[in-house]
């Protein structure tokens, strides 16, 4: 696949194909940035930046709407996260960066039914604890990450997210996020009990 350059926007989240989020746009490099890919509907690209390391592994974003528009210049953003991509080489000639960027092809054979039935339960188990209901439904046919889906409804560690983008298998992936999953959800139901008994007799600890 032929490299594509790109604006690109160095954050400390990590974005999923398939993902909406919301940005707060201020800095006047960024405004330019975004002002450009709406006038001419192209992608940028967000990158998990953390103390001055970017990682190499990306997603590019679509502006899909443009929530707020303040009188200082800075604006709210919608974005949807569209395909993870490799980083090849960075250009400074503008002020904000660009980037050649080669897409990566998701590689959804050999799943587990099984797997896949597990990570579910395990998300709303997980969203009931954290808030009181079950996550919502996903529909995962056609090529579509549940991995990635469960991952942006829990409050998933940034460093393991990066790693779930940095995974090109489906199968991987969610065996990957139950792992962490199995882990979590034992301190999960702790940490919930515990706040539970401080509320009732303010002798619990957290």
């Amino acid at each position: 696949m032929t490299p594509a350059r790109i604006p690109l926007f160095p954050l400390d989240i990590v974005l999923f194909p398939g993902q909406a989020v919301p940005l707060h746009i201020f800095e006047p490099r960024y405004r330019q940035m975004t002002r450009h890919c709406i006038d001419t509907q192209s992608p940028f690209g967000i990158a998990y930046m953390r103390e001055r390391t970017m990682a190499q592994t990306g997603c590019s974003a679509m502006i899909v709407k443009i929530l707020k528009e303040y009188e200082d210049g800075r604006s709210d953003i919608l974005t949807a996260g569209q395909s993870a991509f490799q980083l090849i080489r960075t250009h400074d000639e503008k002020p904000y960066l660009e980037a050649d960027v080669e897409y990566l092809e998701e590689d959804f054979t050999e799943l587990d039914s099984a797997v896949s039935e597990r990570l579910e339960k395990l998300c709303d188990q997980c969203h009931q604890l954290l808030y009181g209901e079950d996550a919502p439904r996903f529909e995962t046919e056609g090529g579509i990450s549940l991995a990635y889906h469960v991952a942006s409804e829990l409050p998933v560690d940034v460093a393991i997210r990066q790693g779930l983008l940095e995974i090109r298998s489906e199968a991987r992936r969610q065996e990957k996020l139950v792992e962490h999953l199995d882990e979590w959800y034992p301190q999960l139901q702790k940490r919930e009990h515990v706040r539970g008994k401080a509320a009732g007799n303010g002798h619990g600890k957290l």
